[in-house]
């Protein structure tokens, strides 16, 4: 188990950080801006000589502490498993933890360090050779326990003692005749971690009341109980430490106790690294059957409210249906954005996530599933999607045939405008007679963002359909009975205003429509198992997810903040662009696949032209009915500028493509200059797609990325975090803290209702 540990007051020294503060320039700026001086002048240059003290020292050592670790992970790529720090290092621990972002923990930290500079009377010291019992001892026998505490247990044989100055200078002579190898006073402005500092604790206590913290991500282990830290107890045990024991020698003990211990010191110097070899040379490892502490208090039933609290996020009956600890999901990103790695980490943590096969072979489709059945070890919340192919339907029944031949256990149907043959065909293959009832092995939910596609697919196949395809033999009629009362999707997604295919719907409207439709029809219907539905569209923030379980959603589905994720299968650089989009940095432009039809996808705009050229080939095709009607200036400006090539050479990449796929789109070309005008426009649609899958940094005002503003509403809600960057968002990470975060916004809220 690797532990981070985080230095103290005391290492502070010139020149630290000297090589992040460029790197790191928003958060620098940040800090200048908090703290109203130069954090970088002060650390690397201290003209002032001010580093030493506690009102500096303390934002300084903070700031280049969280600096060295962000840097730290983005050069390893590897968290810890626990995380620990010595006295104002525990801060550090708790910002690597997400407890707060840098900005709130900067803020604590300044009004601590002013707290505490203001204590002027006191005095510490370094008692080296005697363990704490023998120094408790001495204190007793010689009356000074009134005036003396024990500030720091640094290592078993040293122990730093906290009081008014001169009870410490003259206790100098009574530790060395008491056995003590050495006592050295301490260069410090005050009593710390002593009952000296009361007054600064209270001051704190009402600072740092103000603010709300996080659920640790990462075990932090707490200074005053050397034990991890609960969300409940980080007000208080932050106010407390101030004068306190900070007990290091119990902290390390108890990290030793975890299987392979290893730490690594972040922070300037190496002070906590020899007090580690001094305490694994001195001392055992501390073994502990850890219980969880109730967060809050306990009901009749003995669960937690913070537990009732996390049932109201989503249905239990839809995370038993699909085997979720969250009710939550991973929508489909096409081209395998969504990708096998991806799925597979959400799956492995408790949610249900979709492979993104859209825009593939099906060759890349069928890798895919082997590799993801292979890597899930038997767990059964993963699924792919099944995407409407209007162009080429031939690959909805080659898909179909897939997923029977795996048996993939879920799977999200979505931009379907009808029911298909594919589809209804997809449905009757996966029903099973069980006793009286008649039942699915395989799930389909379905992606929707209109009331009449939920209403088709929450009715029964159409008897029509079903017609056909008992008369094509590719049914039975026992399989046609079994289809005749049970609706196509067994749950249902309403997809408000999103990234990719969009109706731009709004979710507050959307949502209630959807739930109506389905309240009806199951009525009609008399359907006897519950029929879910979620929302899509805009979550990208614990706000966000609330408000989504407020309006009754069933569970919650993500997309555009997953495809800037270490797991997503695009570039790094589509990644770090997204990293650093807002709330209004994306488009509507016309959809490739659905270009004839006028449909929509939202893309990212910000450092791009591809939605505007997108939009431009659209008017034109509405405009023109062949490309020789276009004038001669504008076919320049597409040859030169939009595509690199000309049309002549585009229309031969497409027929070499098309005569391998399907020739009788060819064909179609030949006889119908709007046809083939549609073609060579489309052709760019793939070309932007693929230069940002790429990543082609040439080509990076063409990349096509779909992208919602959901993704800009999270780079908000994580600057200043670890997970500001890209490299640092892992998605099942993402989906668990959203999920917690709202669950604490509704037990805030629910402490201030009075019933």
């Amino acid at each position: 188990m690797l532990s981070y540990l985080f230095p103290g007051q005391g290492s502070q020294v010139k020149g630290m950080g000297k090589d992040l503060f460029k790197k790191y320039e928003d958060l620098v700026k940040t800090a200048d801006q908090i703290l109203g001086y130069s954090i970088e002048e002060l650390c690397v240059h201290d003209s002032k000589n001010l580093l030493g003290q506690t009102q500096y020292t303390q934002p300084a050592l903070y700031t280049v502490n969280c600096l060295m670790y962000l840097n730290k992970i983005h050069e390893n790529n590897l968290k810890p498993d626990f995380l620990a720090g010595h006295s104002l290092g525990e801060y550090c621990a708790l910002f690597a933890s997400e407890v707060f972002d840098f900005e709130t923990g900067l803020k604590l930290v300044k009004k601590r360090g002013e707290i505490m500079s203001k204590a002027k009377e006191g005095g510490m010291a370094a008692v080296i050779g005697i363990d704490a019992e023998k120094v408790n001892e001495i204190i007793k026998q010689n009356q000074l326990e009134n005036n003396i505490d024990i500030a720091n247990l640094n290592s078993p044989y040293q122990i730093v003692i906290s009081g008014a100055k001169k009870a410490i200078e003259n206790a100098k002579t009574i530790f060395e005749a008491s056995g003590a190898q050495m006592y050295i006073p301490l260069k410090v402005s005050g009593a710390f971690h002593s009952r000296m500092m009361t007054d600064a604790r209270d001051e704190f206590a009402g600072f740092i009341n103000d603010f709300k913290f996080s659920e640790p991500m990462i075990p932090v282990i707490s200074n005053v109980t050397a034990r991890p830290y609960e969300k409940t107890e980080i007000k208080n045990l932050l106010t407390e430490q101030i004068t306190h024991s900070v007990k290091w020698t119990e902290t390390i003990r108890y990290l030793m106790g975890k299987e392979n211990f290893e730490s690594e010191e972040v922070g300037p110097g190496n002070v906590l690294t020899k007090l580690v070899e001094k305490i694994i040379s001195e001392a055992e490892p501390l073994y502990i059957e850890e219980e969880k502490k109730a967060e809050i208090a306990t009901n009749a039933d003995g669960n937690s409210a913070e537990n009732n609290v996390q049932s109201f996020l989503g249905s239990d009956e839809f995370k038993k249906r699909y085997n979720l600890k969250f009710a939550y999901v991973t929508g489909a990103m096409y081209k395998g954005v969504a990708s096998a790695p991806l799925v597979i980490e959400a799956a492995k943590n408790g949610m249900l996530s979709f492979f993104g096969t859209g825009g593939l072979s099906l060759n890349e489709v069928e890798k895919s599933i082997e590799n993801i059945q292979a890597n899930v070890n038997g767990i059964t919340s993963y699924g792919m999607n099944f995407l409407h192919n209007p162009d080429n339907p031939s690959m909805e029944e080659k898909l179909v045939d897939l997923y029977l031949k795996y048996q993939i256990p879920n799977i999200e149907i979505a931009a379907f405008m009808n029911i298909t043959p594919a589809l209804a065909r997809l449905r009757i293959k996966t029903l099973e007679k069980k006793g009286d009832s008649v039942v699915s092995k395989i799930k389909l939910i379905a992606k929707i963002s209109r009331p009449e596609i939920a209403e088709a697919c929450l009715r029964p196949v159409p008897e029509k359909i079903i017609q056909k395809l008992i008369n094509e033999k590719q049914i039975t009629q026992q399989e046609a009975d079994l289809a005749k009362k049970y609706p196509i999707a067994d749950d249902i997604c309403a997809e408000a205003d999103s990234g990719g295919h969009t109706d731009g719907a709004v979710a507050f409207a959307l949502l209630p429509a959807i739930q109506k439709v389905r309240d009806d029809i199951v009525k009609e219907y008399e359907y006897k198992e519950k029929i879910h539905i979620g929302l899509a569209g805009g979550i990208g923030t614990p706000q966000a997810a609330a408000a989504a379980f407020m309006m009754g959603a069933d569970f919650i589905l993500t997309g555009s903040i997953n495809q800037c994720t270490i797991e997503a299968g695009t570039s790094d650089e589509v990644k770090t662009i997204l990293q650093d989009i807002d709330v209004h940095n994306t488009e509507y432009a016309p959809a490739g696949d659905m270009f004839e039809m006028g449909a929509k996808v939202q893309v990212a705009k910000k450092g791009i032209l591809f939605p505007a050229r997108a939009n431009r080939l659209y008017e034109l095709y509405r405009q023109y009915n062949s490309l020789e009607e276009i004038d001669a200036k504008t076919i320049k400006q597409l040859e030169e500028k939009y595509f690199g090539r000309t049309l002549q050479e585009i229309y031969e990449d497409c027929k070499r493509y098309w005569n391998e796929v399907d020739p009788w789109e060819i064909e179609k070309a030949e006889k119908n200059p709007k046809c083939k005008m549609a073609m060579i426009f489309k052709w760019y649609f793939g070309y932007s797609t693929r230069a940002a899958l790429n990543g082609d940094i040439k080509e990076k005002v063409n990349f096509q990325i779909h992208c919602g503003p959901a993704l800009g509403s999270f780079n908000q809600w994580v600057k200043g975090t670890q997970l500001e960057s890209w490299k640092n968002r892992n998605v099942a990470k993402i989906g668990e803290k959203i999920m917690n975060s709202a669950a604490e916004l509704f037990w805030e809220k629910l402490k201030t209702i009075k019933i």
